[in-house]
């Protein structure tokens, strides 16, 4: 390591290292950049053309070691030494639904089927040992998530690619279908080169029982993925499809009450879509309305006339979440306090603190949202809520609407960022574009 600087070799796709609306992001760009937090070090990214060069760039002393969503296979484990494993994966079969093709059940029912695979991957290594009558095609310069979403175009026919990797594009392609695993469970790893010198190794073992004690490694995995399987097909297609439809009609309302509190449109957009997939007349049995659904209360409160005024809606459902926001303790650091607040949103504030405090009296975090989230079912449970302050609460129903809004919220900034509305993978559009980047 080179004084004062911490070198990592990865790659530029959402499972791994992105740039997002709010800057670099990514489970490992966080993971690295908390070691190097760790070890009072500046963090430095750099991303090889291609993914066969990863292990390379280690080798050849480019990179300290690398964060790359790497599976630990024998081949790899003979050229690099790799942590204990962070997260566990699978990997699947992909294809497109609705594509005209029957599910294939094993490689057996593959025939003369063509499977495109990252060249170098453990996809590839795996799909060469099989003894399928099927074409493996490699792509050098490609990445698996610029493959999936040529799967979902229909441009290819089968892909395989890991299981995490999968979960977040269906999202985003949701006529993408898992045929089948193709692997047992296999582990994600950091690599390190094989020297003499294990100090840096050695630290990064410590790094990761920290972290795994301490609770911030289940915290960055929620983050990234924690909210990834709220979505089922249809919802998926019926919230794209009022994207075109119902969005254009609200979107400057939404900017505009933004603007005015200094966030991201876009959740406030998801906001409203949870609450009422933006009908402004929208009315519940227990007398909320309108499209931000506020109760008479909140609407007084906020100083709205009239609920069912869109307009006048949303702006006083953005001025009611920055006021539930603003009760939160200051020590509550992003985006925990954006997850908490949408949690008071909607089971409201007292409820929320006895989650907390349930939380901390466990020996959780009450500052952040995964903890938390494990608790709040538990004010539907007499055992707890006889014991809280505001009583018996539909608990569930706050962690759902919260993972919801991060779903809705992820596929709306993957929607309206710059270029082609139709959409390509984020490693291959401007938002997600990156240089080798020092931090």
């Amino acid at each position: 390591m080179k004084k004062g600087t911490l070198t990592v070799v990865t790659r530029n796709s959402p499972t791994t290292y992105y740039v997002g609306p709010e800057g670099p992001t990514g489970p490992e760009y966080d993971l690295a950049k908390a070691f190097a937090e760790h070890l009072g070090v500046e963090l430095k990214l750099i991303t090889p053309q291609r993914f066969s060069d990863i292990i390379p760039a280690i080798e050849h002393g480019d990179a300290d070691f690398a964060a790359a969503g790497l599976t630990v296979t024998e081949s790899r484990a003979a050229r690099v030494r790799f942590t204990p494993p962070y997260q566990t994966i699978t990997q699947q079969l992909v294809y497109r639904s609705g594509s005209g093709r029957a599910q294939p059940a094993s490689f057996d029912s593959l025939d003369d089927a063509v499977i495109d695979v990252v060249a170098g991957s453990s996809h590839e290594e795996l799909l060469a040992t099989g003894a399928g009558r099927f074409e493996i095609r490699p792509h050098r310069t490609t990445e698996s998530e610029e493959l999936l979403y040529l799967v979902w175009q229909g441009l290819m026919d089968y892909t395989v690619a890991d299981s995490n990797e999968v979960m977040l594009n269906q999202r985003f392609y949701p006529e993408l279908t898992v045929a089948f695993d193709v692997s047992e469970p296999e582990e994600l790893a950091w690599a390190f080169p094989p020297d003499e010198d294990t100090s840096l190794y050695d630290a990064a073992v410590a790094f990761f029982e920290q972290i795994r004690a301490d609770g911030r490694l289940q915290q960055i995995l929620e983050r990234h993925y924690g909210h990834a399987e709220r979505l089922d097909y249809v919802g998926t297609r019926v919230y794209l499809r009022h994207i075109e439809t119902r969005l254009p009609e609200y979107r400057d309302w939404f900017e505009r009450a933004a603007n005015e509190h200094g966030i991201d449109w876009r959740l406030l957009a998801a906001i409203g879509y949870q609450e009422s997939h933006w009908n402004p007349l929208a009315r519940s049995p227990t007398g909320v309305r309108g499209l931000m659904m506020l109760t008479q209360r909140t609407a007084r409160q906020m100083d709205v006339k009239n609920r069912l005024d869109p307009e006048e809606s949303i702006m006083g459902g953005a001025n009611y979440f920055m006021h539930v926001k603003a009760k939160l303790p200051d020590r509550i650091q992003e985006p925990d306090r954006t997850w908490l607040a949408l949690a008071a949103y909607n089971v409201g504030f007292g409820h929320l603190e006895d989650a907390r405090k349930i939380t901390e009296h466990q020996g959780g975090d009450p500052d952040k949202w995964v903890d938390v989230m494990e608790r709040l079912p538990l004010l539907s449970q007499k055992a707890y809520y006889q014991y809280t302050r505001f009583g018996y609460a539909r608990g569930r129903e706050p962690v759902q609407y919260v993972q919801n809004i991060r779903s809705y919220y992820d596929i709306l900034v993957w929607v309206t960022s710059d270029g082609d509305a139709t959409r390509r993978p984020a490693s291959m559009d401007p938002v997600y574009g990156i240089a080798p980047l020092s931090l």
